[in-house]
């Protein structure tokens, strides 16, 4: 993400932009440990509808952290409803991610009374092995959004300080390239060393947003195969809504606590969403759905090169404007294409019990 750097940066210029006052996008250290600390942390049964969940705690103008790692274990059903309910004004934090923004980008371009999106802060925005994300492209080619772009590493950490409650944080990279122009950070001489250390800021979500391979009714977590950022956004995160592959008993959780990589107190509802993630991959349940991604960039770059949303807007009175519920969405896919991908995950390895 770091080519074509003034197409990146709305309507400032570089230097203009490392000189502006700095502003968190999203609730600042203090305001968010607020919220945290003040919270109720007894357990209660946190189970919710994804249509009330969204509903509550999804509101114009927020930071929405997203969760996953490109292709794998990604929110969709989640955003699905988020496009359903609307929300305007959109921050968007994320490591890398594909389809999630790019389905809210899609509901921006048909309907920006309905969704939009303001400014984005990441580290990847694309498809991996299927291309680059054509929506992000649009967006930044004609200034649609802002964007404060970091290294994967970079927006990791950056959602790791704010899960240990710490409003910045040190790291080796970003220094020396052009990843110093296109984000917010700061260099510095570190105090002990005296040598260069670039500083990043802690970036705390207003609402947090995952999918995870098991939970309780609590809100404990597990996660297998790749933890993709989601245990730091959850915590990171003043409020969090979870959906998951299924809802296990409490006893279950006790029984193997060390598997536990999210805890209760993070999370704020729970919804049981089978396939939650698809077209992306959820470890030990389902791959990827390589078909489906590719006709939905195809539909997204027909519309970058030609303007025309016809395609998208069929997209999305399929798949999301006719559907309630996701699991109306998973049958319109259907039990074939569902068993397929169930097939080719191999049976990977995962503990319920």
């Amino acid at each position: 993400m770091t080519n074509n750097v003034s197409s990146k940066i709305k309507n400032i210029s570089t230097l203009e932009y490392k000189e502006k006052e700095f502003e968190y996008w999203g609730p600042t250290p203090d305001e968010a440990r607020k919220i945290m600390v003040n919270k109720s942390h007894g357990l209660r049964d946190k189970r919710h509808t994804l249509k009330d969940a969204v509903a509550k705690f999804i509101k114009d103008g927020i930071n929405i952290g997203i969760g996953g790692f490109v292709n794998t274990r990604v929110p969709v059903a989640i955003i699905h409803e988020i496009i359903r309910h609307g929300a305007k004004d959109l921050t968007l934090s994320f490591q890398s991610n594909s389809i999630c923004p790019e389905l809210l980008a899609g509901a921006m371009i048909l309907d920006p009374d309905r969704v939009s999106i303001k400014r984005v802060e990441l580290a990847w925005w694309g498809y991996e092995i299927i291309g680059i994300a054509p929506m992000v492209r649009y967006l930044t080619t004609n200034g649609m959004i802002e964007m404060d772009d970091y290294t994967n590493y970079g927006m990791s950490a950056r959602f790791k300080a704010a899960a240990m409650g710490i409003p910045f944080i040190p790291v080796r990279d970003h220094g020396g390239s052009d990843m110093e122009l296109i984000n917010r950070g700061k260099m510095i001489e570190c105090p002990f060393s005296g040598k260069n250390v670039y500083l990043l800021p802690a970036c705390h979500p207003d609402v947090g947003i995952v999918h995870t391979t098991a939970a309780d009714m609590y809100g404990n977590a597990r996660i297998f195969g790749a933890h993709c950022t989601c245990p730091e956004i959850a915590m990171a995160a003043t409020y969090t809504i979870m959906t998951t592959e299924k809802v296990i008993p409490t006893e279950n959780i006790r029984s193997y606590p060390n598997l536990t990589e999210i805890p209760y107190p993070a999370v704020d509802t729970v919804t049981e969403v089978p396939f939650g993630a698809t077209p992306g991959a959820s470890y030990g349940n389902y791959w990827f759905d390589m078909d489906h991604l590719k006709m939905f960039r195809s539909l997204c770059e027909d519309f970058r090169k030609t303007g025309n949303k016809e395609g998208l807007q069929k997209y999305y009175d399929e798949y999301i404007f006719s559907c309630q519920t996701f699991d109306e969405t998973l049958e319109k896919i259907g039990y074939k294409a569902l068993k397929d991908l169930k097939d080719l995950d191999g049976g990977q390895p995962i503990i319920l019990t």
